[in-house]
């Protein structure tokens, strides 16, 4: 039986910080799962609708959407699935599942869609709902605090990579919890990675060497060779210039960020020579069974900093300040 009430970070207005709050714990209606969640990864996009930059949030609301927890009861309608089994939540939480972009294998971009933490009460708490479809099986010998960067740096991490195609020489700007973790995939892939962090971050600059980079540089630095592609992470639109001045004929820069300040004008040259601009729109389910398969077979390691419930506020304030390497991870 699971307690009546449960501890939650609730997000009431823009700007203002995180309120503990003691709320009802949820019953699943048909097709959800009632979680009782073990771990909540701290992501970019959090601090995006904290401070108003993703349109018309639901408040109040309970952020998080990077959950691992363990299933405590099954709504209607719900097979496959036991009790006590750990599951993934990721950002992409519910989708109509009948128009043609669900029909096609791209709900990602379903019009109807709702996210997880930010129009579903997401794992900023000790019990959560989901629904059962964007619900991904975890294995019970990986730690949770180390899964949870996986369900959305991880996924969207993957779905930047497998956007620039075959690149040798890939670019990664903002070396950030999706970079450290698709760092790991590129170089497993033999792929060459080549990382841009802030001026003076020295610190993550070793981080990316430690995990394979073969050079590392401020991002409005010159790489030595020309990039095959790029992924861009951090949320700044002035880097898209940036990594198309440092790329080879014919490649790609993908925006993996689901926010990034305007993109200033460029002179069409650095354009020219059949490079792209692409952008990555949440993920699909078959992103999430792709990647975990392959973050197992890698394997994948994340580096996280764990925080309690309570402390959601530090590890949001360090996220923005750029205190962090790798991950943070709420602890109920």
């Amino acid at each position: 039986m699971s307690p009546r009430t449960m501890r939650a970070m609730l997000f009431e207005r823009t700007g203002q910080a995180l309120r503990m709050a003691e709320l009802p714990v949820p019953s699943p209606a048909r097709g959800q799962l009632l979680l009782r969640v073990e771990a909540c990864g701290v992501c970019r996009t959090d601090l995006h609708l904290i401070d108003g930059e993703l349109p018309d949030p639901v408040l109040p609301m309970v952020p998080g959407h990077e959950i691992v927890g363990r299933v405590v009861a099954t709504g209607s309608g719900v097979a496959g699935v036991r009790v006590g089994q750990r599951m993934g939540v990721p950002w992409l939480g519910w989708t109509c599942g009948t128009c043609d972009f669900c029909a096609s294998q791209r709900e990602n971009l379903c019009d109807h869609a709702r996210f997880t933490g930010y129009q579903i009460h997401g794992g900023y708490a000790e019990y959560t709902v989901a629904d059962a479809r964007y619900c991904f099986p975890l294995p019970d010998a990986i730690d949770a605090a180390e899964a949870a960067p996986l369900l959305c740096a991880g996924l969207i991490g993957y779905r930047a990579l497998v956007m620039a195609g075959n690149a040798r020489r890939l670019g990664i700007y903002g070396f950030g919890a999706a970079a450290h973790i698709i760092a790991q995939v590129a170089v497993w892939q033999q792929r060459e990675v080549l990382a841009f962090t802030r001026h003076g971050d020295t610190a993550s600059q070793a981080f990316a060497r430690q995990l394979g980079a073969s050079w590392v540089g401020a991002s409005d630095e010159t790489p030595p060779v020309p990039l095959d592609a790029a992924l861009i992470f951090a949320p700044a639109g002035e880097l898209v210039p940036a990594a198309l001045q440092a790329m080879a004929k014919g490649g790609t820069v993908v925006c993996a960020g689901i926010h990034m300040s305007d993109i200033p004008a460029f002179p069409y040259r650095i354009l020219w020579g059949e490079r792209r601009i692409v952008s990555v729109a949440n993920l699909t389910r078959r992103d999430g069974d792709e990647f975990l398969a392959l973050a197992s077979q890698v394997p994948v390691r994340t580096e996280v900093t764990r925080f309690p419930l309570v402390d959601a506020n530090l590890a949001l304030q360090r996220l923005r300040h750029g205190e962090l390497q790798g991950a943070a991870v709420l602890l109920p």
